[in-house]
């Protein structure tokens, strides 16, 4: 089999900043790689992928509308289960992107495996929000169900401040699917949280994030230091995006929370991504909150958790192509051999 028959890895993403260390990965090795930009991207259902690539490694991010793209989270849905269809090897493919782009499914799921998770109540429309919050321990904080980064998060404090906003025409905003949770705020022991992060499926890494309690982006590769005043280079991340008074570093995650997340994500049919958690400073209860298909790594990888995960990613993307084309090299000997 030439080399001009063998099919690359497509990164199918919508935010390129993002992947920019993932980009440069594959780029200094060589890699036979193409990029698929969901903001231009259109197909048929006539078209054949699995003669066009190997691996597709799905990137979309579910806050997409916080940046004019929300009419690419439905469409990817769509291509996924094309692309499916066809036979493709897809990482992060139709269940995984489903079960990302619904907060209130991924309570469902805890609940399912026995974990622990915000006390919450779904809701779809904003005037049920005040009842939802009946027997929910304030504050409580409201959530899209299809969130990302902290889109559209907010706190309230007491019952009336809830019902006040509820009553507000555009007082709360529920998102694209007009879906949303009300969701006990979870004061976090230690004033952290713990995002744990898995490469095919298995324990890649955990880091611990301080926070302040004044923001629910805690996007990994935005906080650009560790708690000793250390600097993160934060090369894949736009400039404004330095999270002020956060520090990240390694967490040595226990067995138990190990096979948890594995557990959890096998469940999503999540491959690449994380999974964040903290201890209910309340009950010392530990409870999971956020499951994330679209993963972005740690900024300083080496420096925070000793290696790069983009190089150990690189290593599993073309691991994953070379099984595909050999597999089919193998049908194409056969086919010429018969013939």
């Amino acid at each position: 089999m030439s080399s001009r028959q063998f099919l690359p890895i497509a990164i199918y993403y919508e935010q390129p900043i993002w992947f920019k260390l993932l980009f440069e990965e594959l780029d200094r090795r060589g890699a036979n790689y193409v990029k698929l930009s969901a903001v231009e991207h259109s197909y048929g259902p006539e078209d054949h992928p699995e003669e066009k690539y190997a691996v597709v490694l799905n990137k979309m991010s579910p806050s997409a509308w916080n940046r004019g793209h929300g009419d690419q989270i439905f469409y990817t849905l769509g291509y996924l289960e094309h692309l499916e269809r066809r036979g493709v090897r897809v990482v992060n493919g139709v269940k995984a992107f489903r079960s990302e782009l619904s907060k209130a499914a991924q309570l469902s799921m805890l609940e399912a495996l026995g974990l622990g998770y915000p006390k919450a109540r779904v809701i779809h429309r904003a005037s049920q929000a005040s009842a939802a919050a009946e027997g929910l321990r304030f504050p409580v904080v409201v959530k899209p169900n299809i969130g990302g980064s902290g889109s559209g998060v907010v706190k309230f404090q007491t019952k009336e401040h809830l019902a006040e906003a509820s009553a507000t025409e555009n007082g709360l905003m529920l998102g694209m699917d007009s879906t949303g949770l009300v969701q006990e705020f979870v004061p976090a022991r230690g004033s952290y949280i713990v995002r744990v992060e898995v490469l095919n499926g298995k324990f890649l890494y955990a880091i611990k994030i301080h926070i302040t309690g004044e923001t629910f982006d805690l996007c990994p590769a935005d906080i650009c230091k560790t708690p000793l005043g250390v600097e993160l280079d934060r090369a894949a991340c736009p400039i404004d995006a330095a999270k002020d008074g956060l520090a990240v570093e390694a967490f040595d995650a226990p067995p138990d929370v190990i096979a948890e997340v594995e557990r959890l994500m096998a469940e999503a049919g999540i491959e690449l991504g994380g999974v964040e958690f903290m201890i209910d400073d309340r009950d010392g209860v530990r409870v999971y909150y956020d499951i994330n298909a679209l993963s972005n790594f740690v900024a300083d990888g080496p420096k925070v958790v000793g290696f790069d995960p983009f190089v150990k990613l690189a290593d599993w993307l073309e691991a994953e192509a070379k099984i595909v084309n050999e597999r089919r090299a193998g049908v194409q000997e056969f086919v010429e051999v018969g013939r």
